[in-house]
């Protein structure tokens, strides 16, 4: 039997991946968890894969979580499972140590095959994901993303990180993410010349 922990800081959500996941012969849930901290302690008890979102509200995010448990004793897997698909967000999942990305608008059976590969020590990462880690590794110097222009033109509006996250319902991490990633292809390590080279490229007006 494949123990499952569900983190995701929205009830519904929780509630609706629990009923997606009952029935099956081989899959349980064993607990849930609505924070980043609640989901670490949690995962360190008889886990086999925990289904982690990235936005979770206050505290530590997504991928910081999946970074603790990854540093647990006999780790579970981490299965991330988000609506957010951007190059920075994905990087950094990985690199804290998931084993899985998929995007909520998966089927339900794509789930569940996802649980199985992902318990078994396998990868499992939704195709427009895939698509983007290779076409990056292709093209590393690529143009920005939508999201990271989006938090660059609120960056040359004069907004702080801090509002800059709370307009975005992400955390400050994940727009500082989006900064580097975006301060790599410009080819700039600030604010300032960050704007002013997107400005001359175009890319803001």
């Amino acid at each position: 039997m494949i123990r499952v922990l569900l983190v995701d800081d929205h009830p519904i959500v929780r509630g609706g991946l629990r009923a997606a996941l009952s029935g099956t012969a081989d899959v349980t849930v064993v607990g849930e968890a609505a924070t980043g901290e609640a989901a670490v302690t949690a995962a360190a008890d008889g886990v086999d894969v925990v289904v982690m979102d990235l936005s979770l509200g206050a505290g530590i995010d997504g991928a910081e979580a999946t970074r603790r448990v990854a540093a647990l004793p006999d780790p579970p897997r981490v299965l991330v499972l988000t609506t957010y698909d951007s190059d920075a967000d994905i990087l950094r999942a990985i690199e804290a140590g998931a084993t899985g990305y998929l995007l909520k608008d998966a089927e339900p059976a794509d789930l569940l095959a996802a649980i199985r590969t992902a318990a078994a020590g396998g990868t499992v990462l939704a195709p427009s994901v895939a698509t983007r880690l290779v076409s990056r590794v292709r093209t590393p110097g690529r143009s920005l993303t939508p999201r990271e222009t989006e938090i660059l033109r609120m960056v040359a509006e004069g907004h702080t990180n801090q509002a800059i996250a709370r307009h975005l319902y992400v955390t400050e991490a994940t727009v500082k993410s989006h900064l580097v990633q975006a301060y790599a292809k410009l080819g700039v390590d600030n604010r300032t010349g960050a704007v002013a080279a997107a400005r001359r490229l175009g890319i803001l007006r």
